[in-house]
């Protein structure tokens, strides 16, 4: 059973830091690509990070391009995403995504409130 966890989330002050993790069971994690989404109510769901499977390409939106990092450690099974100064228009819930096989794989998100 493929099974994806979000933790790191929580409230930050506007300019603050967080780090996000996902951690991936069930899959072969090395061989996936893996993605950060977000979403803020009534909007459709944004892509915020892709890492390659060897965590060796990387891309961002405009949006968070410069003050967010994705990484990966395929060793733990683990991806990052480093997130410095956040603005109130990051808030929303964030979302682990891996692609493998043809198939796709979710978590079931994580809140990140930035707030004064």
């Amino acid at each position: 059973q493929v099974h994806l966890e979000e933790s790191g989330g929580g409230l930050v002050q506007p300019g603050g830091s967080l780090t996000l993790s996902c951690t991936v069971s069930g899959i072969t994690f090395s061989d996936a690509n893996m993605r950060w989404y977000r979403q803020v109510p009534g909007k459709e769901r944004e892509l915020v990070a892709w890492i390659s499977s060897a965590g060796g390409s990387t891309i961002y939106p405009d949006s968070v391009k410069g003050r967010f990092t994705i990484s990966r450690n395929n060793a733990n099974n683990t991806m990052y995403l480093q997130m410095n100064g956040l603005k109130f228009e990051d808030t929303a819930m964030y979302y682990c995504h891996a692609f493998l096989d043809w198939n796709e794989y979710w978590g079931q998100g994580i809140q990140v409130t930035v707030a004064s």
